[in-house]
């Protein structure tokens, strides 16, 4: 908090009654900003909870006064379909989609709804973390096994995937009715996971049988999973965003979260500027800052979302979690290949696949 308290205070005192461009971005850059100022305001439809990000608003606010941020949170699903429809319609729509559903977002950009955008921040970015001057990662997220530290005894806790197979398999009584994770029917997050899983692990759908012989209960929202695994209505969830898990944790003694060892997916929230945006500037203008180190520091400090910035490597940094994990890290990259689990003809496969291997058809 202190750091942030700081940045507003610096603000407070320059007296930001008109924004400056930022430090090293081009001379020109200045036209942008400047566009944003008249703009007013910016829409953007993201899956980031609201009171997760809230610093991060006022923080933008505070370097572009005179742009309101006005910030719809919906799960990733809707945010794909509402835009899509939006779009169809020519109607008002988000200047800007930031969502955790990489593959969804890479579609509407490779469909055409994205707007080609080179920003000044790129160069700081992996070479995963970008898709032809449109698309930009802005979070480095481990993806994590949640349990009730409370109910589930260290013995229990897995380290690796084959870990919570032989646990789910082994101690069926304790478990049945007691794991979560995402509806991949309902979860755009929750399908890209689990594909991506079926790539990684050879051993994946053995997982899923024993999950779908315990019961599992499937959701389509991190927050409803956290609270019942909270509760001791469910004791173990997998899959689940670990930026959520991590922030829970500090405040909840109940909350455990583990990264495993075998191979941790990360997921990255993805960025770009809607082609058909009402307020292109102010969009442009969100984006670079969630890339710039004062965005990305704020977002690791206030809201757990780790740095994907190469130049950042603390503890809340990809840098430094790569280093913690090692090769284990894998890294959802941002390219061609994960527009393959949505063709339709696939995914259909995959699902009844899913399906039946949780015993439900």
């Amino acid at each position: 908090m202190r750091i942030f308290s700081i940045v507003l205070a610096f603000i407070a005192l320059v007296g930001a009654t008109h924004a400056q461009v930022p430090a090293g971005y081009p001379a020109d850059y200045k036209s942008i900003v400047d566009g944003a100022m008249k703009e007013g305001k910016v829409v953007i439809y993201s899956t980031t909870d609201a009171k997760l990000i809230t610093p991060i608003i006022k923080d933008f606010e505070a370097a572009y006064p005179g742009v309101k941020v006005e910030y719809g949170d919906m799960n990733s699903t809707e945010i794909y379909n509402r835009f899509i429809s939006e779009s169809a319609a020519n109607a008002a729509s988000a200047d800007a989609l930031w969502s955790s559903s990489m593959d969804l977002q890479l579609k509407l950009a490779a469909d055409g709804l994205a707007a080609p955008y080179k920003s000044p921040e790129a160069g700081a970015l992996p070479d995963w973390a970008k898709y032809k001057d449109t698309v930009y990662s802005t979070t480095f997220e481990p993806i994590a096994i949640v349990y009730n530290k409370r109910l589930v005894p260290p013995e229990d806790v897995p380290k690796t995937h084959a870990d919570f197979t032989k646990l789910l398999n082994t101690k069926a009584d304790k478990y049945a009715k007691k794991v979560t994770t995402y509806d991949a029917e309902k979860s755009g997050v929750g399908f890209m996971l689990v594909n991506q899983d079926a790539k990684l692990n050879p051993q994946f759908w053995e997982l899923v049988k024993a999950m779908g012989a315990r019961g599992v209960n499937l959701q389509s929202s991190t927050g409803t999973m956290m609270e019942r695994i909270a509760s001791g209505e469910n004791l173990i969830g997998y899959n689940i965003l670990g930026s959520y898990a991590i922030s829970r944790a500090k405040k909840d003694p109940s909350i455990g979260v583990v990264l495993t060892t075998d191979y941790n997916l990360v997921l990255s929230r993805l960025v770009f500027v809607s082609k058909n945006a009402r307020h292109p500037n102010a969009a442009k203008l969100w984006v670079d800052y969630l890339l710039s180190k004062r965005g990305q520091t704020l977002m690791a400090e206030q809201a757990d979302l780790y740095s994907v910035r190469t130049d950042m490597t603390g503890k809340d940094s990809g840098t430094g979690l790569s280093k913690e994990l090692g090769n284990a890290v894998k890294p959802i990259a941002v390219n061609d290949e994960l527009l393959a689990g949505l063709d339709q003809t696939k995914r259909l496969e995959f699902m009844k696949q899913w399906q039946t291997s949780l015993g439900r058809k």
